[in-house]
């Protein structure tokens, strides 16, 4: 007997955010029973999900009863017996809110993390010495990574920055469908010949070259994503953004669209000058314009596209010509173009979850 079930809304979230961190994790029995749940609910056949995840039709039928019952408790393991930790739950949790306060907050003289530091860090406050190749791994276990930092201005006005996304995004939201509008989120990125570099497996002790031309052009591009959909609408070209191109790309966005657009962008200065003004006011039976917080590109999920466009199109790769690079950009473009769910993939859901919004409803 076929089973006909289907997870809806924020159930089907929890699972694809469970999926996610699971195989972040490699945690394989976990990422196979989430794969089985979320193709089940995909009305998959059985026996075809069984062969997928590797595991037999009982166990799939096991699994589904015991969610349906037991519901996401079904989906928690027992440990592997083995030998204790060194640190107990409490300690660890020290441990992790030293690390979150960062080096100079603990009385080192440096802003990051190393391997030394945070042995010497365990060894002054727990008395343990544990061994720098597994502290990786305990770091993992603790819910870090290793990553990058970057920059925030120390001109940002936190309680403008709360009023915007607590009040002045939910009234977006909600005007746009009740308009039945396209909800968008404007920005521009540059494209450099000489290429961007990024992370990547190498040899030991080996560091990975890319060869550059170090022509200082740069492909510039103007985007808009729709918030619902994630569909994209961009422009490229050689020469600089001015206000000029800026609302020339806009006239083509509103050509291409009909009924009513919302756009919310940054405070660059082509956005916001008199003929851009001019422009909005021209349109204004059809174009809303909202402003983001000064400083605040990480209310802007367009912000993930851009980083995913250079990931794909000009880390690590050498362009000895311009048109290479903006071929490579073209081609970035068009997949996102054809793919608006990857955008929206990419987009997340840090507003939904600030704001307690369902893009979907």
């Amino acid at each position: 007997m076929e089973i006909r079930i289907q997870w809806y809304g924020a159930t089907v979230k929890e699972l694809q955010r469970r999926w996610r961190a699971a195989v972040q994790r490699g945690q394989e029995r976990l990422i196979r029973h989430l794969s089985a749940l979320l193709a089940v609910g995909r009305r998959t056949a059985v026996a075809q999900v069984a062969e997928e995840v590797g595991v037999s039709v009982s166990t799939v039928y096991r699994w589904v009863a015991a969610f349906a019952v037991q519901g996401w408790t079904s989906l928690v393991y027992g440990r592997s017996p083995g030998r204790p930790g060194k640190l107990t739950p409490t300690q660890k949790s020290r441990l992790r809110a030293l690390i979150a306060a960062g080096p100079l907050a603990a009385g080192y003289p440096s802003g990051c993390w190393s391997t030394l530091l945070l042995q010497d860090l365990i060894r002054q406050e727990f008395g343990v010495l544990y061994n720098s190749h597994y502290l990786s791994t305990l770091l993992h276990n603790l819910g870090f990574s290793y990553q990058k930092a970057r920059f925030l201005s120390d001109h940002l006005d936190a309680d403008h920055r709360r009023a915007w996304l607590e009040q002045e995004w939910p009234t977006i939201v909600q005007q746009a469908r009740a308009r039945g509008a396209l909800l968008l989120f404007g920005d521009e990125a540059s494209f450099a010949q000489w290429g961007s570099l990024s992370y990547t497996w190498a040899p030991r002790g080996q560091q990975p070259t890319v060869l550059t031309c170090g022509k200082r052009k740069a492909y510039k591009v103007f985007g808009l994503i729709e918030y619902f959909s994630g569909r994209l609408f961009c422009q490229g070209q050689t020469a600089r953004f001015t206000s000029a191109s800026y609302t020339a790309f806009l006239a083509t966005v509103l050509a291409r669209t009909a009924g009513p657009l919302i756009l919310i962008q940054d405070g660059a200065r082509y956005h916001t000058a008199a003929d851009t003004r001019a422009f909005f006011a021209l349109h204004a039976s059809r174009l809303s314009v909202y402003q983001l917080p000064s400083y605040s590109p990480d209310y802007n999920p367009i912000e993930h596209l851009w980083k995913n466009m250079k990931r794909r199109t000009t880390h690590n790769r050498y362009f000895p010509a311009f048109e290479l690079v903006c071929a490579s950009v073209e081609e970035g473009l068009a997949y996102f173009q054809t793919h608006p769910d990857h955008v929206v993939r990419l987009m997340g859901t840090y507003l939904d979850q600030m704001v307690g919004l369902d893009r979907a409803a």
